[in-house]
């Protein structure tokens, strides 16, 4: 499928300029080592957080665990996604971003190790807390990896990872607790488990990384005509804070990851209160996350083959304003349509990956634009599934939680409306002056 193409156009040197790969680089850096890391690091970016649910109470008992601090583990993901991945575009262009994805997943798999055997709760948390910087970095870097190997596949290789992202939450979900069983070893198995997983994703990135510092370092190139048209006009790389389009996209990647936090926090619970026995509104969620498994394939295709991926978003709004209306309406009666509507709007996030790497010209403008939407957005998600708690706690009910959910999608429509029009970074950066000039 993807033998003939060509894959990388350039990498860096050790001073982090970017270079063509010579002839007999490019025969061993194939496409297929390429995809395999990113399918391995797309299985790795989610179980560390899939895993611990399941055996949150076991954890707790064990290691004395006090109930603000469980809570706490609930809802740091999206706020290390957002602070640890401010840090990947400068670690990129100093190291090169094959060599910060080695080091992403190699924190992974450390953190796990490290998590699976800490007698205490501080050393716990130190170990979730750098497994999640690895995922944090790793989330950024998959579009740019993307945009630099497969320019002319975006579609394509983004569906793939974008199913190894729903494969590897589905798999950590279902199989932690059965997996504990049969190894033995509680929760330590169970979690530890996933550092195997992790470290198999560090293999294809070691040796990308170990065949390129073997070739000789070659001219710098660009990625391609349009893109060093665009980067000799815009100059520097461009500053997503000076783009509109950057914001929207921010703001969309934030509302959907708010959405797709509520659903896995909190749906289980929904289905619970209106009288789902607790092991079918547990099959209820895995249903949800399920959908967006072969949806994964289909929609970042058809998203990269659009000038303007609006009317896919909306879609996507839609279905999820239908599962809301269900769930205010019938939540047990009609409970497996709920879910499924759930699942595929969920699918918006392997959308909003597809279009960072839509609406920027070269691999710097997506590196850039990639930090700023996801961990601007992965910062404003942080409230809401808090939020939507509160509410539940304060009314007594699911009502208020769910008309909080049905506005924030309709902004979430909006903003992807917005984000997905045929526009791109570095133009609208140039065009508007740098402060003081």
């Amino acid at each position: 499928m993807m033998a003939p193409m060509a894959v990388a156009k350039h990498d860096r040197t050790r001073s982090g300029s970017s270079t063509p790969l010579p002839p007999r680089a490019r025969a061993v850096w194939g496409p297929w080592l390429i995809l395999a890391g990113l399918v391995l690091a797309a299985l790795n970016l989610r179980p560390a957080i899939a895993s611990l649910g399941p055996m949150l109470e076991e954890v707790r008992a064990d290691l004395g665990m006090s109930g603000t601090t469980a809570g706490l583990l609930t809802s740091v993901p999206p706020l290390c996604f957002g602070v640890f991945g401010l840090t990947a575009p400068r670690l990129t262009r100093r190291l090169g971003p094959v060599a910060v994805m080695l080091g992403a997943m190699a924190a992974i798999c450390g953190g796990l190790v490290l998590r699976s055997v800490a007698g205490g709760v501080p050393v716990f948390l130190a170990a979730t807390a750098v497994a999640l910087a690895g995922i944090a970095i790793g989330n950024v870097l998959m579009p740019v990896l993307v945009k630099r190997y497969f320019p002319d596949r975006m579609g394509p290789v983004t569906s793939v990872y974008s199913t190894g992202f729903a494969v590897g939450t589905s798999a950590a979900a279902a199989l932690t607790i059965p997996l504990a069983g049969l190894f033995g070893g509680g929760w330590r198995a169970g979690l530890g488990l996933w550092a195997g997983v992790a470290a198999l994703g560090v293999l294809p990135w070691l040796a990308a990384l170990l065949q390129g510092r073997r070739e000789p370092a070659a001219p710098a190139a660009p990625d391609g005509p349009a893109a060093a048209a665009a980067a000799a006009a815009a100059g520097p790389a461009p500053r997503p804070s000076r783009s509109p389009t950057a914001w929207w996209l921010a703001l969309f990647f934030g509302l959907q990851s708010t959405s797709a936090y509520v659903i896995m926090g909190w749906l289980p619970q929904i289905f619970r209160d209106a009288g789902v026995p607790a092991t079918s509104a547990g099959v209820m969620l895995a249903v949800a996350m399920g959908v967006s498994v072969p949806l994964s394939l289909v929609l970042p295709q058809a998203a990269a083959r659009m000038r303007r991926q609006g009317p896919l978003v909306a879609l996507l709004g839609v279905f999820a304003l239908a599962g809301y209306a269900g769930l205010w309406v019938a939540p047990e009666g009609g409970a497996w349509v709920w879910s499924v509507f759930l699942g595929i709007a969920n699918c918006a996030f392997p959308v909003a990956l597809t279009m960072i790497g839509l609406r920027a010209r070269t691999s710097a403008g997506v590196a850039r634009l990639s930090a700023f939407a996801q961990s601007t957005g992965y910062l404003l998600c942080v409230p809401g599934p808090v939020l939507v708690g509160m509410l539940n706690e304060a009314t007594g009910g699911w009502h208020a939680p769910l008309a909080l959910m049905t506005a924030l999608t309709v902004a979430q429509i909006a903003a992807g409306v917005l984000a997905g029009r045929d526009r791109y970074l570095e133009d609208e950066a140039a065009a508007v002056p740098a402060p003081g000039r």
